[in-house]
């Protein structure tokens, strides 16, 4: 009777080890998986970063030519700033898409200036910025990608209960902001932009 107690106890013992280990391993995995999130959203910043890094020699640019357009400057400037002061990925959409306006209106205003438009100092930043454009891009697809594994690992049993217990939550996707797939249209004639339906 003894022995089959014994044995009884080393077969609990071992099926508690074997669940111990499993709970382990997937939460090491979760870390892992959290971590490659995060890092995803750093490189987000990143590129976010050296758009709003080229943004200031592009107005300093324009100003050399456009000196008086005060209003475009400072609404180039405070849009920058909100993209910097952003935590979240709808915050950064919004930044974005903010800054994306601002500077819609400080080409429209480069148009107005043969020079400008001839400046080499400007057609490389323009280049540069389009360069960026693309790797933020890449860097958006990529993340959204990382959200995507991770949300579907998170959500999969066993894996999920696991999640649940630990705190593991969600992640939020990189999405366009509203109105952001409206098409712009630019008027040079008048010097504004809006938004073609």
């Amino acid at each position: 009777m003894k022995r089959n107690t014994s044995v009884g106890l080393l077969m609990m013992a071992v099926i508690l080890a074997i669940f111990a280990g499993t709970c382990a391993v997937q939460y090491n995995s979760l870390v892992r998986s959290s971590e490659t999130v995060d890092g995803a959203w750093s490189q987000v910043e990143n590129v976010l970063q050296r758009r709003a890094d080229l943004i200031p020699n592009l107005v300093e640019t324009v100003k050399g030519y456009a000196s008086h357009e005060r209003a475009v400057f400072t609404e180039v400037a405070n849009a920058r700033s909100r993209l910097l002061a952003a935590q979240t990925p709808a915050e950064a959409e919004a930044g974005q898409q903010g800054l994306n306006a601002a500077l819609g209106r400080l080409l429209v205003i480069a148009e107005r200036y043969p020079e400008l438009k001839a400046d080499q100092s400007f057609i490389r930043l323009q280049d540069e910025l389009a360069g960026t454009e693309n790797r933020i891009a890449v860097e958006r697809m990529r993340y959204n990608d990382t959200v995507r594994a991770y949300n579907t690992r998170i959500r999969r049993f066993p894996t999920n209960v696991i999640a649940s217990v630990a705190g593991f939550d969600r992640k939020a996707y990189f999405e366009a902001a509203p109105g952001s797939r409206e098409v712009p249209r630019v008027q040079f004639d008048r010097g504004e932009t809006s938004s073609r339906r």
